[in-house]
């Protein structure tokens, strides 16, 4: 597993507007408050899904007890169910002050639980939603997958626009959908910060280049988030967080987060599950070895505090 430290990242999504509290004050703080919890709701969106035989008891986050949360990238477009083009598992624990994240390739060989099939992990979504993306997640990597966030990447320009448009460091020349990108830092909005992040073909990296172009949005998205300049503008912001921006979080449980967890940002680490690329009957798929699995299972449990699983020899 390649490891850096960041100081902001997907986690963060679920504290963009909690921010804003911290700046205004009086009646206007209470405005934005009602169209924050207003905007929660919106996003809201518990699951139908049998209780996890990874996880006896449900997280008590007033205990401070450590937590999963699955991070989906969805590209819904007209007349199709979707896949989740960016799968992140995110762990977070506030004794260690700590969160690690692991990104998972779309094209990653998997069992996908309730299918009965071995399919790109990726199409789990598309068999069954976030349901089965999480139960597929959670067979895969052997830990508890607690709380999921989903982005419609299709409406993901409804944010970008509201927040005024995003500032990222891009790090690769390309051109994508009739727009150009330099190397050195671009500014973006609309149709364009949409090309920008789905770009994939021309990226040697490939889904690990596409995730990092979308993290780097995402952060910019919370900086101009919390700017004083885009208090103005808080229903749009929360308008479009709400329409696109999906949780099994409740408000309560966020604001639990926001004052129990925060110090965790401090120390964020994210990690690229190591595997190489094969075809199987013509089809592209991303295999990762057994002994990788296990090593990358065990370091997660460890950060949950679970125990870990014997290596086989």
């Amino acid at each position: 597993m390649r490891s850096q430290k960041r100081k902001k990242t997907w986690i963060k999504v679920t504290l963009i507007v909690l921010a804003l509290l911290l700046i205004g004050g009086g009646a206007y703080a209470f405005t934005v408050y009602q169209s924050l919890n207003k905007a929660v709701e919106t996003m809201n969106e518990p699951i139908d899904r049998e209780k996890s035989t990874r996880r006896v008891e449900e997280v008590k986050f007033e205990e401070l007890q450590p937590f999963s949360m699955l991070l989906l990238g969805v590209d819904e477009r007209e007349n199709d169910v979707g896949r989740s083009d960016t799968i992140i598992v995110v762990t977070v624990n506030p004794n260690e002050e700590s969160i690690k994240m692991l990104s998972i390739p779309r094209d990653t060989r998997v069992d996908i639980v309730g299918q009965g099939t071995v399919d790109k992990i990726n199409h789990a979504y598309a068999f069954g939603g976030v349901d089965m993306s999480m139960n597929t997640v959670e067979n895969f990597l052997d830990i508890p997958i607690d709380y999921y966030m989903k982005i419609n990447m299709e409406g993901f320009l409804d944010i970008v626009n509201a927040v005024g448009g995003v500032t990222v460091d891009n790090e690769l020349q390309f051109s994508n959908a009739g727009y150009d990108f330099p190397v050195g830092e671009v500014t973006l909005k609309g149709e364009e910060a949409l090309a920008f992040a789905r770009m994939r073909y021309d990226d040697p990296r490939g889904d690990f280049g596409r995730q990092e172009r979308q993290r780097q949005m995402i952060e910019s998205i919370i900086k101009e988030g919390a700017s004083l300049s885009s208090l103005w503008n808080f229903d749009d912001i929360f308008a479009a967080i709400g329409s696109n921006v999906k949780t099994n979080l409740t408000f309560e449980q966020m604001i639990d987060i926001q004052q129990n967890y925060k110090r965790a940002t401090n120390d964020i680490t994210q990690d690229q599950i190591a595997g190489s690329g094969t075809r199987i009957d013509g089809i592209y798929y991303y295999i990762v070895p057994e002994e990788e699995r296990i090593a990358v299972q065990n370091e997660l449990k460890a950060h949950l505090e679970l125990d870990a699983k014997p290596v086989q020899e």
